[in-house]
């Protein structure tokens, strides 16, 4: 996942579905059994603690297409959403993770990207997930 020859401007959401098409069953197992680690990070204050919400529903999307709970939606979508918590999982990215505030910039992006990505599929999750938007 390291990636030293992208720059920040340059994530966007055609680097999001050529990273999310390498994604397979181990990776989404992955986010599964560290998706308490994944929420830590986004409860650390900084530039990630904006989507708290979103990333709870990202990882029960993820959990919720696991156990076959719910899967009305094409696999890119859980690719992108499986690739987005691995990236902010990851301490080497494009801004190393151990650079206070700056280190969660780019993390911060890439969900952004994502949500922008997956909004209607979103939508449609949380009315099934929760009766309303």
């Amino acid at each position: 996942m390291r990636n030293r020859n992208i720059k920040l401007e340059q994530i966007n959401d055609d680097y999001l579905k050529k990273k999310a098409a390498n994604i397979n069953e181990s990776d989404i197992d992955k986010v599964n059994k560290q998706a308490d680690k994944i929420q830590q990070k986004f409860n650390n204050r900084g530039p990630l603690s904006k989507f708290m919400a979103e990333s709870k529903l990202l990882i029960g999307l993820i959990k919720d297409y696991s156990t076959n709970k719910y899967r009305d939606f094409p696999f890119w979508v859980i690719a992108v959403v499986c690739f987005t918590l691995l990236y902010v999982l990851n301490p080497i990215d494009i801004i190393p993770d151990v650079i206070p505030f700056a280190g969660q910039i780019d993390d911060a992006a890439v969900v952004g990207v994502c949500l922008y990505l997956i909004e209607k599929e979103i939508q449609s999750y949380k009315l099934w997930k929760y009766g309303e938007l």
